[in-house]
This record gives C-alpha cells, sequence and structure tokens, in this order.
C-alpha cells in the first residue's frame, strides 16, 4: 500500500464516526494508533450526541464535536436549524484541520470534511453516496465481505502507523464509573449481563427467551441477571423478571463499567454487544438478518449463535416471519454459555 507523505507532521485531525455505537467502539484501535504515530497532534472527532458520552473526558481526544444530525437535517424548512448548520461549518472551517479522516464514507460525512477546509481528507475509494469526490486521498479495500475493523485499519496503515502490536480498544471508564455501577448493582459481584434490545426489530431475539434464560443462569452457574439497555429498552427490560432491571438508568460509560466486570454477556447484534467483545468479556451474541463476517464481535467468530437458513443474511428491517431469530431456541444459547463459562474457569485456573 502506498504511503500517504505529509511535508510535516499533520498538527490538527478531525476523525469522523458519528454513529453508531458498534462503529465508534470499531474506530477506537484507528484513535490509538493515531495518538501512538502523532503523539503532539490535536486530535478531535466528530460524532452525535447518542454517541458522545462514551468518549466524554477521553484521555486520547483533544476535543470531542458533536454533530446534531437530527436537528440540522432540518434546515431546509427551519431557518434557526439553517443558521446553525451555517455557524457549525464555520467553526469547524475555523477549526483549520490539516487532515481529516472519513469513516463513515456517506455523502454527509464525506461533504463535512470537504467542507473543513483541510488540505488532506482521507476516506475509502469505495465509499457510498458520492462521498469520495470530496477526498482528497481514497484508500483501496477489498470489497470481499470484510469486518469493519479491518476495512478501518486499511486507513491507519495508510497513514503510516505502526500496525505491530496488539489492537487496542481504549474505553474512558473512570473508578467514579465503576462505583456507580457497583451501588445500582445490589451487592451482586457475579452476574450475567443481558442485552435484549437492538436498532433493528429484525435483530432482536424473542424476548421471553431471554426471560427463559434468568433461572438456569441462576441454577447452573450462580451468576445474577442483570438487564441492560437504553431508555428506550426499559419496557422490553420489564419483560425479563428475576433480574436487576438497570435499561435506561447507566450512562455509556457507565454501561461499559457494567461491562467490564460482567462474567457473561448475551446479546443481541448491537452496539453494547461490541463494547462486550472490545472488552474480551465472555460472550453468546445472536445474529439474524446481519452478517457476523461484516459486523459480528471482531475475531470472536465462536461467540455467534445463528440460524443458517436461505433468506439470512438479508439486511432487512422489516420481516414477515423472522424465522432466523425466532428458530434459534434457548438449548444451543445454553450450550454457547456452558463452553463460554468453562473457558474462564481454565484460565482462572492457569490451566492451558
Amino acid at each position: 500500500m502506498k504511503l500517504i507523505e505529509f511535508p510535516s507532521p499533520p498538527r490538527r485531525i478531525l476523525l469522523i464516526k458519528p454513529s453508531a455505537i458498534g462503529d465508534v467502539v470499531h474506530t477506537l484501535p484507528i484513535l490509538a494508533l493515531l495518538r501512538r504515530q502523532f503523539a503532539e497532534a490535536h486530535i478531535a472527532w466528530l460524532l452525535t450526541p447518542a454517541c458522545a458520552g462514551l468518549l466524554d473526558g477521553h484521555p486520547m481526544l483533544n476535543e470531542v464535536i458533536v454533530f446534531e444530525r437530527h436537528r440540522f437535517g432540518r434546515g431546509w424548512r427551519e431557518p434557526a436549524s439553517a443558521h446553525g448548520l451555517i455557524s457549525f461549518i464555520q467553526e469547524l472551517r475555523q477549526r483549520k484541520f490539516d487532515l481529516v479522516i472519513d469513516l463513515q464514507g456517506l455523502l454527509r460525512s464525506g461533504l463535512l470534511a470537504w467542507l473543513t477546509g483541510a488540505p488532506v481528507r482521507i476516506g475509502f475509494a469505495n465509499a457510498r453516496e458520492l462521498a469520495p469526490v470530496f477526498y482528497t486521498h481514497r484508500v483501496r479495500i477489498d470489497t470481499a465481505e470484510q469486518h469493519a475493523i479491518d476495512r478501518y485499519l486499511k486507513v491507519a496503515e495508510a497513514l503510516g502507523c505502526d500496525m505491530n502490536g496488539p489492537l487496542e480498544f481504549p474505553f474512558h471508564v473512570t473508578d467514579q464509573d465503576r462505583g456507580e455501577v457497583a451501588a445500582m448493582l445490589d451487592g451482586s459481584t457475579r452476574y450475567a449481563v443481558l442485552l435484549p434490545g437492538t436498532n433493528w426489530a429484525t435483530k432482536r431475539w424473542p424476548v421471553e427467551r431471554y426471560a427463559a434464560l434468568v433461572t438456569p443462569l441462576r441454577e447452573r452457574f450462580g451468576l445474577a441477571c442483570v438487564v441492560a439497555g437504553s431508555p428506550d429498552e426499559r419496557e422490553l427490560a420489564e419483560q425479563i423478571p428475576g433480574g436487576i432491571n438497570l435499561a435506561g438508568r447507566t450512562s455509556l460509560r457507565q454501561l461499559a463499567a457494567l461491562v467490564e466486570r460482567a462474567d457473561l454477556v448475551i446479546a443481541n447484534d448491537s452496539g453494547p454487544m461490541h463494547i462486550a467483545a472490545a472488552m474480551n468479556r465472555p460472550l453468546v451474541t445472536l445474529f439474524g438478518p446481519t452478517n457476523p463476517v461484516r459486523t459480528g464481535p471482531y475475531r470472536r467468530e465462536d461467540s455467534v449463535l445463528r440460524v443458517d437458513i436461505a433468506c439470512s443474511p438479508c439486511y432487512s428491517r422489516t420481516c414477515s416471519h423472522q424465522s432466523c431469530l425466532r428458530w434459534l431456541e434457548i438449548e444451543p444459547v445454553l450450550k454457547l454459555i456452558e463452553r463460554e463459562m468453562e473457558v474462564i474457569s481454565l484460565k482462572g485456573s492457569g490451566s492451558s
């Protein structure tokens, strides 16, 4: 791969990856590589309000720039929103970034990269919605099935980052976050985190099956159940009796602190699942309409359960039958849980 050359090292870098939570998690290794490569640079990250909490106060970042996508999207019919968008763009330009990295790869993100006025703007050669026309440098990637993180790493490689060594996912979780989570757990020290929500209804394993896991998790594995998720998932979480319901009660950093201490995480294809995978927690994740090769837990294929049917993966947000997840019964999930717990037990005993 041809390296991108700079007359002098970039001093002000903007990383564009606005959403969603899983995508932000996938971008954390790039942040770590950038900080190592350009130790003295001012590094900013542009993202949406829903994701900003995960990066607030991050020691590797100099700045978090919040992009209010939904408000600015109303600019064509609301003068106040249009004025806000114009002011936002002006402020971006005033920051005088000399390197912008667009990992979102859509028309909006490509346009924002161009509007910064940065002399070097990098993105994917096969980005969607005409985004590549806004870049000065286009990184070619394999068009075959490839995980998002592997695509992002190609950009870091083109920038000359040192690709040796283990991949880092530098979460910013503080002792205060951990203490606040401990206070919510009612003294529970060994627990499984259940994450029944997703942003697509078609990616949701039936909630009654999550509920059916509570008793065997307690009786067979000695784990209390903690149900977590966003405020929009409180009602869903209430359908899982017998556990501690923290849905809607944690910040993103507190959610990361909760997952960090978990003995086990059971989740659909969702942002919090990627937090668990990145933290290397014991994990069981249930896939239906999406492809775990592209968006599964990175290098954790053995943590995935799915039913291999002709129409999956379909990448559809709507489905008349949702067989790919409704046909996934509880017993295979319990078997994978048992295997994950055995691995942890062996690690704890020092066995190989």
